[in-house]
């Protein structure tokens, strides 16, 4: 049936019988093919009902569908005739795996960070309305971005201004991993809220069958008004003034086709309360607790067993940097670690399990992570924020106003900087240097190794400013250091004596040996300059490497624009300085998706590209 989808249309003349024929073999179809390219997995697989559903009742591309995040919008993208594509699933110039507008007329809202779909919805709705139109804007978030404050500003203007809108609250207990908060202790309590909903049908059909029931039924209306109301008018939903129904089991075509139906007809706002299973219909996802199989490499669709595997000795760098933080915090009880709900992705796992009073998730809610490691600051303790580059831009005012500001000592982990390669332009950490590079009092820093990042976390919680420490998606050789050593804030390093060389390039992170490695290959003579603080810089160096007249390449593989050379050439401009500079980076544009090699190699910011411009630098300065 995948095969014959060229469109939404054909659903609407599905029999219940065929639309579960239908939702297996999507199901199958997901798993056989983003175990090849992976992605998102669970996700999608707790929304395959679901979907076909909101396609067979609503009319996209006229009515609006909106998914939050949109990393489950891969049974849209199926269904809306993409199938034929997904060998290309987050490849380089293939299907993007997010909603891509580009792609198709049925995806109306591009993004990749949670919380936006509310207000995005509403923004539709209210230029429907202001142009006279005539259809439905449908929303569809799950229960882990209700967490997020951008959610309930949406919320607060959709219950005042009361206009058509669905809202498809698709709960599975899970964002990544399991939900925290009070919020997801309030929608447990909707979850059994089931049984108003039975009384109230049950108990309408039986009377209304007579004319003795319908007097009862009268008298009943006030019962049945105040059960409504202690059930489910005093959730927040209620009070907000947005209609509930539910909840529904997001797996049932019949409940789910009559509900959708209902919410198409109402007047004002309407919020849809649909209980998934997340992960639903593949054991290894279904059965997850951990997030593990939320987003994925490749991998054995029949064993589950990841294909990918690390080269021996290796770790992923968020975990050189958590078996650091474990480390630490065994010898110094004041030191914590917080997450806006990545605590699987920033493997801190283990750090939860073995400091249970002393990690903190605060669900998807990255500015009150930032504000409350103040708070926590103030009062004498040592935060660790683990936040990935791409989220941290959501914190930029409480980084600024809350910690910076008063010069608290919060460290900053600044997981998954750089390119992140699939997930494409969403989530790619290349901004967050120029974000924060101009803010005082903070300490901006990027290890080149495992074993300068395990020096870098030790010197961020021996001193008393803001100290971000950025690392890569990726891994990278990791031994234990025998005794921590404090690094001197604002000091570079040399691979060799710089007036030794006839060229200096100055980097950064991982490619700081790449650099040195290829160039002794290539016989080359160039000193290498690891550059590991973007903030301060280490002006004594870049006034010795000024004095040799040397040509000089700044090597970035993030933004140029506020980058490591954008420093550099305020420095040259405010001393006077005279410099032969070069620079390599990112130029100004969004980079979409595909492998972090093929990535950098089509943003010309590849070692390649570095070493064609040594040779012909080189070889101009011969001549």
């Amino acid at each position: 049936m995948i095969e014959q989808l060229d469109g939404p249309e054909i659903l609407k003349k599905l029999s219940v019988k065929q639309m579960n024929m239908l939702a297996a073999e999507i199901r199958s179809f997901l798993i056989d093919s983003v175990s090849k390219t992976g992605g998102h997995l669970s996700s999608n697989l707790g929304v395959v009902e679901l979907t076909i559903a909101l396609h067979a009742v609503f009319d996209s591309p006229k009515d609006k569908l909106i998914f939050d995040v949109g990393h489950q919008s891969y049974v849209h993208k199926i269904l809306t005739g993409r199938s034929g594509r997904f060998d290309t699933m987050r490849q380089w110039e293939g299907l993007c795996g997010f909603q891509k507008m580009s792609e198709s007329e049925h995806d109306v809202w591009e993004a990749g960070h949670a919380g936006t779909s509310l207000s995005a919805a509403l923004g539709y709705a209210t230029a429907r309305d202001l142009n006279a139109e005539n259809h439905q804007v449908v929303c569809i978030i799950g229960d882990g971005s209700m967490n997020n404050g951008m959610v309930y500003e949406a919320l607060n203007q959709i219950g005042d201004e009361q206009r058509n809108l669905v809202i498809i609250l698709n709960d599975n207990a899970m964002s990544i991993s399991q939900n925290v908060g009070a919020l997801t202790k309030s929608l447990a309590k909707l979850r059994t809220s089931n049984s108003y909903n039975h009384i109230k049908h049950d108990v309408k059909e039986i009377l209304k069958s007579n004319s003795v029931g319908t007097s009862v039924l009268g008298g009943l209306q006030k019962v049945k008004d105040t059960l409504k109301k202690s059930i489910v008018d005093s959730s927040i939903f209620g009070e907000l003034g947005i209609e509930y129904l539910g909840p529904v089991d997001g797996h049932d075509f019949k409940q789910l086709i009559r509900i959708l139906n209902t919410a198409k007809k109402h007047e004002g706002p309407v919020l849809v309360h649909v209980l998934t299973v997340k992960g639903k219909g593949y054991p290894h996802s279904e059965n997850d607790l951990n997030g593990t199989w939320h987003g994925v490499n490749q991998f054995d669709p029949d064993t589950g067993t990841n294909i990918n595997q690390l080269p021996a000795g290796h770790l992923p760098w968020s975990q050189v940097v958590s078996e650091t933080l474990i480390r630490l915090s065994k010898k110094d009880e004041k030191i914590l670690a917080i997450t806006p709900a990545m605590m699987q992705g920033s493997k801190l796992e283990k750090y939860f399990a073995l400091f249970p009073t002393r990690s903190f998730d605060c669900g998807i809610a990255e500015q009150h992570a930032a504000t409350y490691a103040a708070g926590l600051a103030l009062a004498g303790y040592k935060p660790f924020l683990s936040i990935y580059s791409t989220f941290l831009q959501r914190s930029y005012d409480q980084i600024n106003h809350d910690i910076a500001r008063m010069d608290l000592p919060v460290v900053l982990g600044i997981d998954r900087s750089g390119l992140v390669g699939e997930d494409g332009a969403t989530h790619h950490g290349v901004f967050d240097v120029g974000i924060l590079r101009p803010i005082p009092n903070l300490i901006l820093s990027q290890p080149k190794d495992a074993t300068e990042a395990q020096h870098l976390l030790y010197t961020a919680f021996n001193q008393k400013h803001p100290f971000g420490i950025r690392y890569p998606r990726g891994n990278a050789f990791f031994q234990e250091v025998g005794t921590y050593q404090e690094i001197e804030t604002g000091t570079w390093t040399s691979s060799k004596a710089l007036n030794q060389a006839d060229l200096i390039v100055i980097a950064y992170g991982p490619d700081v040996d790449k650099i040195v490695q290829k160039a002794e290959i290539n016989q080359l003579n160039i000193a290498t300059v690891n550059a590991r603080f973007f903030k301060p810089l280490d002006h004594r160096m870049l006034q010795a490497i000024a004095s040799l007249k040397k040509p000089v390449i700044v090597y970035e593989t993030d933004m140029l624009a506020g980058g490591l050379s954008s420093a550099i050439l305020e420095w040259i401009c405010d001393n006077n300085i005279s410099m032969d500079l070069h620079r390599i980076g990112l130029e100004d544009k969004f980079v979409e998706h595909g492998s972090v090699p093929q990535l950098r190699k089509d943003s010309k910011i590849d070692i390649t590209t570095l070493f064609n411009r040594i040779v012909s630098i080189l070889g101009n300065h011969a001549d």
